[in-house]
């Protein structure tokens, strides 16, 4: 599927959105392309391409094998590390997401907007479930379907304590994203009210029994709120 450039917003400069935009087809690849391959999921001529490429080569964001295709660089991987390493997130997600597996709930993964379109999943624990729901962490997945865009939309804009708590603090999805899956999310929060993100419980919809439900709404509870003031944050409901 060719990259729609326009997706990434009209504003900043031309030629960082069009090299930004050869990483992303790259990202999305997944393997090693061809620059014929390249120009048609970016909509660049290969001219074009060839130039830019010229310049992420020099700072590794993009390299070039010997039988001249075309993949991310190890920038990319440095780049990615360092995310993992700000404010030690995935430090402080990754225990409360194997917390809740080793409770018994559905899978555990923590979901952050990537753009207006979708979302990230950065995190991901499988439950010990024999069928599962099929999110890995990097996959982007609908922002306006699901538990976790539905609360990522929700509890990333600038809400007074007071609006917070007007919310219901766990968003639910049955059946919207896939007719089959169900889910639950709520929200992290750090320090000065910052939203990192929200813990989502996810798989097969038969599972999300009004028991079930209840009991997995509360440990998800117990855990964001502990995240939370892990990071340094407040949380609202207290």
């Amino acid at each position: 599927m060719a990259i729609k450039r326009k997706t990434f917003g009209g504003e900043g400069v031309a030629a960082v959105n069009r090299a930004l935009t050869v990483v992303i087809a790259l990202e999305a690849a997944g393997e090693a392309i061809s620059l014929a391959e390249l120009s048609r999921q970016t909509g660049l001529y290969k001219s074009t391409l060839l130039r830019l490429i010229a310049s992420l080569e020099q700072f590794a964001l993009v390299a070039v094998r010997p039988d001249k295709k075309y993949c991310l660089g190890p920038l990319a991987f440095r780049l990615g590390r360092a995310f993992e390493a700000t404010d030690h997130l995935q430090d402080q997600v990754v225990p409360a997401l194997e917390s809740l597996v080793e409770q018994g709930t559905e899978s555990a993964s923590f979901h952050v907007r990537h753009d207006h379109k979708q979302r990230l999943c950065l995190f991901r624990v499988d439950s010990k479930h024999s069928t599962l729901d099929r999110v890995k962490a990097g996959d982007l997945l609908p922002m306006d379907r699901g538990a976790a865009g539905k609360a990522i939309r929700t509890f990333e804009q600038q809400l007074s304590d007071e609006d917070l708590i007007k919310n219901e603090i766990v968003v639910e999805s049955f059946g919207e994203r896939n007719p089959n899956i169900a889910g639950i999310a709520a929200p992290v929060f750090g320090g000065e009210k910052h939203f990192y993100g929200v813990i989502c419980l996810s798989g097969p919809f038969e599972r999300f029994t009004d028991s079930n439900t209840r009991k997995m709404k509360r440990l998800l509870i117990g855990e964001c709120r502990e995240v939370t003031a892990l990071l340094g944050g407040k949380w609202p409901w207290s």
